[in-house]
């Protein structure tokens, strides 16, 4: 049981950072800038209606001789002027149009829905590199306090050889210097611990000091056959969110571009108008109004401009497309590598370097090889665990690029 101070709440909520899925679950909810994407295109869905909607309807209420020929003062009453006239008109755009602006309205809406999915897959994949690179520290921590304890094993040894006149003092004094460094890296890692946990915490919309758990292990990483570069490349053409944005770009483009050459044809209105005469209607008027495109020039200058937007649109969804599956080999290749140098270390240097460190204590302490190569032998085995280490920490760094690319999880 968690027991607080006196009058201070204690949370009974977990705190996140054990596993990546905590993290990316805590994100979802509370970061500022996904959760403003979102908005942004719940906005856009309420922009559809209107975008294809008739414009309001005008009345206009006309008082003609409001003196009656000089018979009476001025007056306002409709049924004491000479008549009045009523007129309700709606304007009408040409045929089509209305559905172009709606249609443009809901690719911008999809667009906006692309720009939301690539800000989560933007945000989950430094959620998970920050994730590796907090295992990565947490793991080197703790095997650098291992080799800590044993370089005091180390001395100890050491010391016993060199009151026993078998050894120099230079012994003791280079395993004393070893855990002096070694003590010095754990400060240096403890920096980069907070560095690296305030990252997370910025990205989780927390206090950079805020509490993390420590990480428990990392995902698998998918197998070779789920990693064939053709089925990811049409994967990423087919859901990469920035492409997704970039083709509902051009889509609306090409809308755009239809809408414009459609104003070369006139938009009108329609009315009606009742005519008021003392306190009866006596009078009924329709009228047709059209504006009348005279203004080709204008016109010319803005269809143009629909077709240079369109061939940037076009233009900008290929360079998109270029850099994200250039993206995808890169970070394919990294995976493939940071796999394979995994697999080596823990098949062949790991046990190398074991087998090497067990045979160099076992000489050093029959006096068969001097401290030098006991501690060659140790930092051996400790590079290659280091090296592990991070080729985990890499694997997983790629990984999360591959997700952000493919827009989901692998």
């Amino acid at each position: 049981m968690a027991f607080g101070a006196p009058g201070i709440a204690v949370s009974s909520e977990p705190v996140p950072g054990s596993s990546v899925e905590s993290l990316l679950e805590f994100a979802r909810t509370n970061n500022p800038e996904y959760a403003a994407m979102r908005h942004e295109a719940d906005a856009a869905s309420e922009r559809i209606l209107p975008a294809g909607a008739l414009p309001d309807p005008r009345l206009r209420v006309e008082l003609q001789d409001i003196t009656m020929g000089g018979q009476q003062s001025p007056t306002l009453s409709p049924n004491k002027v000479g008549s009045t006239k009523y007129t309700l008109m709606q304007e009408l755009p040409w045929f089509g149009k209305r559905d172009l602006k709606r249609e443009i309205a809901a690719l911008e809406l999809e667009g906006a829905k692309g720009r939301a999915a690539g800000t989560w897959s933007e945000l989950s994949a430094r959620i998970k590199s920050g994730y590796a690179q907090s295992y990565y520290l947490y793991q080197n921590e703790r095997l650098t306090n291992e080799i800590l304890d044993l370089m005091t094993r180390l001395e100890k040894i050491a010391q016993v050889r060199y009151a026993g006149g078998l050894t120099a003092q230079q012994d003791v004094i280079r395993a004393q210097v070893e855990q002096t460094n070694l003590r010095n890296e754990l400060i240096a890692l403890e920096n980069e611990q907070r560095m690296n946990r305030s990252l997370l915490n910025m990205l989780l919309a927390r206090p950079a000091t805020a509490p993390l758990a420590e990480p428990e292990q990392l995902r698998p990483l998918p197998a070779p056959v789920r990693l064939d570069p053709a089925a990811l490349a049409d994967r990423v053409r087919g859901r990469n969110p920035q492409l997704f944005a970039e083709d509902a770009r051009l889509r609306a483009a090409e809308k755009n571009r239809e809408l414009t050459y459609k104003n070369r044809y006139p938009d009108f209105a329609v009315g009606v108008a009742p005519m008021q005469f003392g306190n009866s209607i006596k009078e009924w008027e329709l009228m047709v109004e059209l504006n009348i495109p005279l203004q080709q020039s204008t016109r010319r200058s803005q269809e143009r401009e629909a077709e240079a937007m369109l061939s940037a649109a076009h233009s900008r969804k290929e360079a998109v497309a270029n850099q994200v599956l250039a993206e995808l080999t890169e970070n394919l290749s990294g995976l493939d590598a940071a796999r394979r140098t995994e697999m080596t270390i823990a098949n062949s240097l790991l046990p190398q370097a074991e087998l090497t460190f067990k045979s160099a204590l076992a000489s050093y302490e029959n006096g068969k090889v001097d401290f030098a190569t006991l501690l060659d032998a140790q930092r051996q085995i400790r590079q290659a665990k280091q090296n592990q280490i991070k080729a985990q920490a890499e694997g997983q760094a790629r990984l999360a690029e591959i997700e952000r690319l493919l827009g989901e999880e692998l």
